[in-house]
């Protein structure tokens, strides 16, 4: 019996991640500066391939980037890369299998009621985040079809941009920020190892 072989990309991703939440716990913003830009290019290093999610992976650092920066402007653009974040990895996982209609009808249902929500709260946003939360939700719905991996990937990067969205709204809560991260990167994690030895999603593979 052979040992596994460490997975040195993963493992800076958990280290980088751990510091990444100490950062925004400790609102140490130059810690953030250092710890979130890695994310994203960490699993492109474990994927090692060209394909659909590492193309997200891509557009997810340049988003990250941007809501480093302080100010509407900088959320809007941050937010108009996640979205290609979002079209990228819908196309992907449409390519492997149809989502099921439960899911589609529950995170329609899910969209509706947090626009309805929100609406009256997020004043010059809210065009822009329903435009934003519906391919958020679209992609999560996506990604139900695909597997249970990646399913879960799709709702913890939904929950994430969530919480996000509270926050523009208005509603704070303490943590909300850890909690904003921790479901981020998770969603991250999840969507990126969500394919097996057979091949990457988005290229025919099943994975468990």
């Amino acid at each position: 019996m052979t040992a596994r072989r460490l997975d040195l990309p993963l493992t800076l991703f958990a280290v980088a991640a751990a510091v990444e939440l100490v950062a925004v716990a400790a609102d140490v913003t130059a810690l953030q500066w250092l710890a979130k830009p890695l994310l994203a290019p960490l699993l492109i290093a474990h994927l090692r391939r060209p394909g659909p999610v590492t193309l997200a992976l891509v557009l997810a650092t340049a988003g990250d980037i941007a809501l480093l920066i302080p100010g509407q402007t900088a959320f809007l653009v941050g937010m108009l890369f996640f979205l290609g974040t979002q079209i990228t990895l819908t196309v992907a996982f449409l390519r492997r299998s149809r989502p099921p209609v439960a899911a589609m009808i529950g995170y329609g249902v899910v969209w509706a009621g947090a626009n309805v929500l929100l609406w009256s709260r997020l004043g010059a946003l809210r065009v822009p985040v329903m435009i934003y939360s519906l391919a958020l939700t679209a992609m999560a719905a996506a990604a139900a079809g695909v597997s249970r991996r990646v399913a879960a990937g799709g709702a913890c990067f939904l929950v994430s941009d969530a919480l996000i969205g509270l926050g523009a709204a208005g509603f704070e809560r303490p943590g909300r920020g850890v909690l904003v991260m921790a479901t981020y990167m998770a969603a991250l994690y999840l969507i990126a190892t969500g394919d097996d030895a057979r091949g990457p999603v988005g290229a025919g593979a099943r994975d468990e």
